[in-house]
């Protein structure tokens, strides 16, 4: 998969696509916007070509906008557009969004291999619960892909409608309810039967596509459902779904006492420019225009009420035969209050989630001297200090494993952490701030050392306990020619379906060698710019 997340400037900015080229002449409209809106893109496109200002899409999960609300009028975005009006609630506390208004609705939902479905009976079925779908995954019966709760709204949507499902009071959930066990030792066995994370929802749409006989389940928003069955369209590109690829589409399972539905606000940050404010009322407005909402419904989100149908839905749109249902009611669970959002994202980060292995791979060779080693040291910090860490939101779990590897030409040093007891957690901060640059660049052996520490847990029947994953950190190119003998091994090993291979790029990576590696073994290239502390949040949200 030939994706790569831009990193710009500094603060909660993702995935940048300039939708169009750019007339430095014309103002630019920089929109913050979560990924699921990539298909919207071109209706906006359209309307900033004809009114003459440049408009410019950075992608971040709702959280990262959030975060970056909280800077006040120091966000780096014009406007802000997450899935969920909760982000810009928690996040504008020095209220400096303006004019925000929901676009269209989209329920977060069950998408689920329609043949699993049809045999559970729960195509087209309006009583499904949590519990159904504990008793399901749990027996083996599929297997889920979701986002990260702490960088996704759909993954935290998910939390939170499972969350009131299993205290099932009938009522907003609150501090008590999270502290009850029984519904910590559900949600934590539900989670235990994610086998692939990912950190953004139009990420996880196309692992799906790119990989139908991998995933069978994924939580994602009705719409992505709709989107991974009949494509979509990025960069000026249609880019082929499930069905006209030929494989077999997903169904989507309304959760009926666990669902949340996305309601799309899109807010104006007020920077003092008048020229930008014009050009953004007039984008809203026109998102919000009968003849535009009509196509934004025929790109499959809903654009009534929230938990009302839709009216005359186009069924080649909103297909039965996926089991979408647009004549129901849907009554979403009540969004609690921000002290029991905030409680419920650490409790899932320390203790809920399933537990992650990582490998984190360092280049520590002779180009990496300065910057990049600086740079090393501060993400290190930034994942293993725990108040960093937990003020990013990249608290180290109860059950967490982490192996740091450093390499030059060959390895260097191997460390390991399991769980997350303070003392070893420092001593391990400790061996990376004292790493040093020198030698020349060989990855592979280091990767090869990744794959027999993963391979460990293999051997002793413990890796389906955890989301593996191994993250190499390198600016360059390995000096060497064994890629292909390298590639060839993870192919024909265990590990080959099981385990991504992420990488963030720093300075001038090459980014060909990363690609490579990223699209044999199902993972993601992150570019660390300005901001290594969100590249390394957002690697770290994929496991």
């Amino acid at each position: 998969m030939k994706k790569i997340l831009k990193w710009i400037g500094v603060g909660a900015l993702a995935a940048t696509l300039l939708a169009g080229c750019d007339d430095q002449s014309k103002p630019t409209l920089h929109v913050m916007s979560g990924s699921e809106n990539e298909g919207l893109v071109p209706l906006m496109q359209t309307y900033a070509d004809t009114n003459g200002f440049n408009l410019e899409i950075s992608y971040a999960g709702s959280v990262d906008i959030s975060r970056c609300l909280e800077k006040g009028a120091n966000c780096e975005a014009d406007a802000v557009w997450p899935a969920n009006r909760l982000w810009i609630t928690l996040g504008d506390t020095q209220n400096v969004v303006k004019y925000d208004k929901s676009i269209m609705r989209s329920p977060v939902v069950l998408g689920l291999r329609c043949s699993v479905a049809e045999s559970l009976g729960w195509k087209n079925s309006a009583t499904v619960t949590m519990a159904d779908i504990l008793a399901a995954s749990e027996s083996g019966k599929f297997t889920l892909a979701m986002t990260s709760a702490t960088q996704s709204n759909s993954g935290a949507s998910f939390l939170f409608g499972a969350l009131s499902a299993l205290a099932n009071t009938g009522k907003v959930l609150t501090m008590d309810d999270l502290g009850r066990p029984n519904v910590q030792d559900q949600l934590k066995r539900l989670l235990a039967t994610v086998d692939r994370g990912a950190g953004s929802s139009g990420w996880l749409r196309s692992l799906i596509v790119e990989n139908p006989d991998r995933f069978d389940a994924m939580v994602n928003y009705e719409a992505m459902v709709i989107e991974t069955n009949s494509g979509w369209t990025s960069g000026g590109k249609h880019v082929a779904g499930l069905v006209e690829q030929g494989h077999e589409p997903l169904c989507v399972v309304y959760p009926k006492d666990g669902m949340v539905v996305a309601d799309s606000p899109l807010g104006y940050i007020a920077h003092g420019n008048a020229v930008l404010e014009k050009d953004f009322q007039g984008l809203q407005a026109y998102l919000l225009s009968d003849e535009v909402q009509s196509q934004i419904e025929k790109l499959g989100r809903r654009t009534g009420i929230i938990g009302t149908s839709v009216s005359n839905a186009d069924a080649t749109v909103f297909n039965p035969a996926w089991g979408i249902d647009t004549t129901r009611l849907i009554t979403p669970v009540p969004i609690p209050s921000a002290d029991v959002i905030k409680a419920a994202l650490n409790l899932y980060q320390v203790g809920l989630r399933k537990p992650s292995l990582t490998v984190w791979v360092l280049d520590v060779s002779g180009s990496m001297d300065g910057a990049g080693i600086a740079g090393l040291r501060s993400a290190m910090f930034n994942l293993l200090d725990t108040t960093q860490a937990e003020a990013n939101l990249l608290q180290i779990g109860d059950h967490d494993v982490n192996i740091v590897i450093t390499f030059s030409s060959d390895v260097v040093d191997v460390w390991k952490v399991e769980g997350n007891d303070v003392g070893q957690v420092r001593t391990l901060l400790d061996h990376t701030q004292r790493i040093s640059a020198g030698g020349g660049t060989d990855i592979y052996r280091a990767l090869e050392r990744a794959q027999v520490e993963i391979m460990s847990y293999a051997d002793n029947g413990t890796l389906s306990q955890y989301l593996p994953a191994v993250v190499a950190m390198t600016d360059g190119a390995s000096d060497t020619n064994h890629q292909a003998e390298f590639l060839a091994e993870w192919k024909n090993s265990p590990l080959a379906k099981l385990v991504p291979i992420h990488s963030i790029a720093f300075g001038s990576a090459d980014e060909t060698q990363l690609h490579q590696l990223s699209d044999a073994t199902i993972g993601r290239v992150f570019e660390a710019k300005d901001d290594l502390v969100l590249a390394l949040r957002t690697a770290r949200g994929y496991n």
